[in-house]
């Protein structure tokens, strides 16, 4: 790759510096943060400097403005395209106890320290490091639409706890999580004042508290 080439395509994905152009980049990024049922989940998403481009021709974005069937379409072709990645999750009782951002941040934590092929750095969506990771990281706020690297992660891991939901719905009627994937919509709300929290509602949400 041309030095020219090279520094373009750093200033484009907003990498470091610092980056040799032979370097991993992984991207990490949760979801379900404002969930009122099940873990937060995040995802770590390594690729070689060389095929970020062919991100952006996959249409990769944050993964809240894809339909679900764009989204599965696009996870097969991150995973293709990746050299390793791995899924992190914080359970409800972990996010009780120690609040929902710790916990956002112990599940990308988990998720970097699972990765069979360590990057050289990682790009992380929000303001807050994760703590006690080894690989240099570098914070973006909203990163997961101003990089498709973070996008990427937001997609898996978005794919991979809709997955999770889905699956759990049927042990948990009458919440309708298999539309709402734990989120606190209308019907998702009266059905806590009826029947009450689960073992996997967050306790230490309001709505979950008061019903």
């Amino acid at each position: 790759m041309e030095s020219q080439d090279f520094l373009d395509l750093s200033s484009r994905f907003l990498l470091p510096q610092e980056v040799e152009t032979d370097c991993f980049v992984a991207g990490v990024d949760e979801v379900g943060r404002g969930c009122l049922f099940g873990p937060v989940v995040a995802a770590a998403v390594v690729f070689p400097l060389s095929v970020l481009p062919a991100l952006v021709d996959l249409g990769v974005r944050d993964s809240k403005k894809l339909s679900p069937k764009r989204r599965e379409a696009l996870t097969l072709s991150i995973i293709e395209l990746a050299t390793s990645y791995s899924i992190g999750y914080a359970k409800a009782r972990e996010i009780d106890r120690i609040n929902i951002l710790q916990a956002s941040l112990w599940a990308m934590s988990r998720a970097v320290k699972k990765l069979k092929v360590p990057p050289d750095f990682c790009l992380v969506d929000g303001k807050w490091p994760i703590p006690d990771l080894a690989v240099p990281q570098n914070l973006l706020i909203k990163g997961d639409e101003r990089s498709p690297v973070i996008g990427a992660a937001s997609i898996v891991a978005k794919v991979w706890r809709d997955d999770l939901i889905r699956n759990w719905s049927p042990k948990y009627p009458g919440y309708d999580l298999a539309v709402n994937k734990g989120y606190g919509t209308r019907k998702h709300l009266e059905a806590l004042k009826i029947h009450g929290a689960t073992s996997q509602h967050r306790l230490s949400f309001r709505p979950c508290r008061m019903s």
